[in-house]
C-alpha cells in the first residue's frame, strides 16, 4: 500500500470519527455499524462485524453489516474455535484464505461451508484485557479475497475502530453518569419537599432505601421519580 493511499484512508477515517463524535445522540451500536460498513467497503469485503469474547468464552456480535457475522460467531461459540476467537485472544491478525481447505478449525469451517457462502475471512484484534477481548472481522464469498494490501488496510481500520470504540464508550458512560446524577437530584428534591429535610438527609434516605431493597441508588431514585409522575407524562 502506497503512502498516498495510507494518507487517504487516515483522512477518511478521521472524517468518520469527527462525524460520529458530533452525533451525540448516536447509539454506540449504530456508530459501530457505520464504522464496519465503511471498513467493509474499503476492504472489498462482502460482510463485516465485531466479535466480543468474554473470559467465560461467551461471544457477542456488534456492528455487523449482515446476519452472517453473527451466525459465524455462534458457530465459533458452539465449537470454541475459529479465526475471530483466535484473533481476539491470541493473535493480532488471523486469516483464512479458503474455508474449504483450511485445517486449523475443522468443525468451524465445516459448518461455515454448510450454512453460508463465505469462503475467506480475516480478523484483527481490537483490544484485549482480563475481562474480554474483541476482533474486527471481514468476510468474502470468494476464496483468497484478502491479500497483503488488504491486510494493511484492515490493520488501519482496526486501529481507528478501536480508538472510535473507546471514544464512544467514554461518551456513553459520561451521558449515563449525567443522567444518573440528574435522576438522583430529582429524587432528592422530592424527598426534601415531602419530608421537609435537607439535601444531606434526603440522600441518606435514598442510600438506606437502596441498601434495604438491594437495588442500585440510581434505580431507587428512578422508581421514586417515575412513580410520582402522572401517567400521561
Amino acid at each position: 500500500m502506497t503512502a498516498d493511499v495510507e494518507r487517504f484512508l487516515a483522512l477518511r477515517l478521521a472524517e468518520r470519527l469527527r462525524s460520529i463524535q458530533q452525533r451525540t445522540d448516536m447509539p454506540v451500536s449504530s456508530a459501530l455499524e457505520d464504522l464496519t460498513s465503511s471498513a467493509a467497503a474499503a476492504m472489498n469485503a462482502d460482510y463485516a462485524g465485531i466479535t466480543v469474547v468474554d473470559a467465560k468464552g461467551r461471544i457477542s456480535t456488534l456492528g455487523a453489516t449482515h446476519p452472517y457475522p453473527a451466525l459465524l460467531d455462534k458457530i465459533q461459540e458452539t465449537h470454541r474455535e475459529g479465526p475471530c476467537v483466535a484473533a481476539a485472544w491470541d493473535h493480532h491478525t488471523m486469516r483464512i484464505d479458503d474455508v474449504g481447505t483450511d485445517r486449523r478449525w475443522p468443525r468451524y469451517c465445516r459448518e461455515v461451508i454448510d450454512q453460508t457462502p463465505i469462503r475467506s475471512i480475516v480478523s484483527f484484534q481490537l483490544y484485549a484485557n482480563r475481562r474480554s477481548m474483541a476482533a474486527l472481522s471481514f468476510y468474502a464469498e470468494q476464496p483468497r479475497a484478502f491479500d497483503h494490501g488488504a491486510i494493511e488496510i484492515g490493520l488501519i481500520f482496526a486501529a481507528h475502530t478501536a480508538i472510535a470504540w473507546n471514544m464512544l464508550k467514554r461518551d456513553d458512560q459520561f451521558r449515563s453518569a449525567l443522567e444518573s446524577r440528574d435522576i438522583i437530584g430529582q429524587a432528592k428534591g422530592m424527598l426534601m419537599e415531602r419530608f421537609h429535610v435537607d439535601a444531606v438527609h434526603a440522600f441518606e434516605l435514598l442510600k438506606r432505601l437502596s441498601q434495604e431493597s438491594n437495588l442500585q441508588l440510581v434505580e431507587v431514585a428512578r422508581q421514586l421519580v417515575y412513580a410520582e409522575r402522572p401517567d400521561d407524562e
